[in-house]
């Protein structure tokens, strides 16, 4: 039977220093074991002819030092934390999405080496959330302790992932826990030039709040110690999201499963998150991970 293993990806970035901080204290909190990797991007031009010269191994030995630095970090946060290292060769992207294959949740820095100042999210991490087989979680900064975790939840095959995922992180952390649901009513006719936030529609919000309410209450029952607040808004899921959070500790959204482009898990909300949101993202997907 596998293990469960949280896997971070290491770089030696500040980004990858609050993501393995996070990691670490994620895997102390499930009770599983932390993997720490990191690819060595080699030059496979170079490499062609010089595989297993100096070079080669003085790079994979640099490597060995960053994630051996990085597994001593770990232990630091989380002294009884079983934790393991690799090295792995390769596309950055391309292995960490294969390496997800194996793993419960992957954990990444926002940003990398060589990414460009004025992007908020490093294109190995997108990529790697956007393709990933495993959830994923996105680390902007070590988060406030003392704040709500907060999950997207919508009618997706992925709700009850995020519902799972969104209770059992509140529980663990002690924390208070705040679903936000974003729909638009029935346009009436006579709406003019009001747009869909500023619609006033008591009837419709009522009875969206009570299937919300339906939707919620069994996780509810499973988790009668985490306290819970529905949130519905008119505005568009990911201006909503980005904004709660903000004041969030964690944010938790569902993946699209497999869309129009093969292997793409997101849609534009949860890249608009990615890139815009105030605190760690967790991505989960149906039947991927717990």
């Amino acid at each position: 039977m596998r293990t469960p293993t949280v896997v971070v990806a290491a770089d030696g970035t500040d980004a990858s220093r609050s993501a393995l901080v996070w990691a670490a204290g994620e895997a102390q909190r499930r009770g599983d074991p932390l993997r720490v990797v990191h690819v060595l991007d080699w030059d496979w031009s170079a490499a062609r002819y010089e595989f297993a010269g100096d070079l080669f191994e003085a790079e994979r030995g640099q490597a060995e030092a960053l994630v051996a630095a990085a597994a001593r970090q770990a232990r630091g946060v989380a002294p009884d934390l079983d934790v393991e290292t690799d090295v792995l060769i390769g596309d950055p992207a391309a292995q960490l999405i294969i390496d997800s294959e194996s793993a419960d949740l992957m954990v990444l820095g926002r940003r990398g080496h060589g990414g460009f100042a004025g992007l908020r999210l490093g294109s190995v991490s997108q990529r790697v959330a956007t393709h990933a087989h495993c959830p994923v979680a996105v680390i902007r900064a070590e988060p406030a302790v003392d704040r709500p975790v907060a999950a997207g939840v919508d009618d997706s095959a992925a709700a009850d992932r995020v519902l799972e995922a969104a209770f059992t992180a509140a529980q663990q952390r002690g924390a208070r826990l705040v679903l936000i649901r974003s729909y638009l009513p029935p346009f009436p006719r006579y709406r003019g030039s009001l747009p869909p936030a500023e619609l006033h529609t008591p009837q419709q919000d009522a009875a969206e709040r009570a299937r919300f309410a339906e939707q919620v209450g069994p996780w509810q029952d499973k988790f009668p110690d985490v306290p819970v607040e529905l949130l519905l808004s008119h505005s568009g899921a990911a201006s909503v999201l980005v904004g709660v959070s903000h004041g969030a500790q964690l944010i938790i959204v569902g993946s699209r499963g497999h869309g129009v482009i093969a292997g793409t898990l997101l849609g534009s909300t949860g890249l608009q998150l990615l890139h815009h949101a105030g605190c760690p993202v967790l991505i989960v997907r149906p039947g991927a991970g717990r």
